[in-house]
């Protein structure tokens, strides 16, 4: 026991070394447990909406919201989610993706819906960008505009 102890004050920048890989290989999952809620990809996403009946809540701000978002998604700005939790809870028994821009601010929404009572609570990863790149649709005011000047 005491060569154990010598070859660790021998070679303790090894040691220190393992422990910083061994905190970085336990620290996302218990991170991700610990916050309540899963990340989902837009793959992911899109099999809990058509699947679960799952209902994406945009958090971004109205200008962000305008220029492009997934069709009925229910839109509650990050900066006024506390004020419209009445709103959520007619889906707080369904399974709620929260997504953004990038994935942060839906992050941060996310935990608070927890805290609110939501449990099947997920977080859409990197965002609206994510969504995009992946391919899937995005749904503009424009484009509604257009739809309503063709009906005419």
């Amino acid at each position: 026991m005491s060569q154990l102890g010598e070859f660790v004050v021998n070679h303790w920048d090894l040691f220190l070394a393992l422990a910083i890989i061994l905190a970085m290989l336990i620290a996302p999952p218990l991170s991700r447990r610990l916050r309540g809620f899963h990340d989902v990809d837009p793959q992911e996403a899109v099999g809990l909406m058509n699947r679960q009946d799952a209902v994406l809540v945009d958090v971004r701000e109205d200008k962000e919201y305008r220029e492009g978002h997934v069709a009925g998604s229910m839109h509650v700005p990050l900066s006024g989610l506390n004020k419209n939790l009445d709103r959520l809870k007619s889906v707080q028994n369904k399974p709620v993706i929260v997504g953004c821009r990038s994935g942060h601010r839906s992050s941060k929404a996310a935990g608070m819906l927890r805290k609110h009572g939501f449990e099947q609570v997920y977080n859409l990863k990197g965002g609206m960008l994510a969504w995009e790149n992946a391919g899937l649709p995005l749904s503009t005011e424009k484009t509604k505009k257009k739809r309503k000047a063709d009906r005419k």
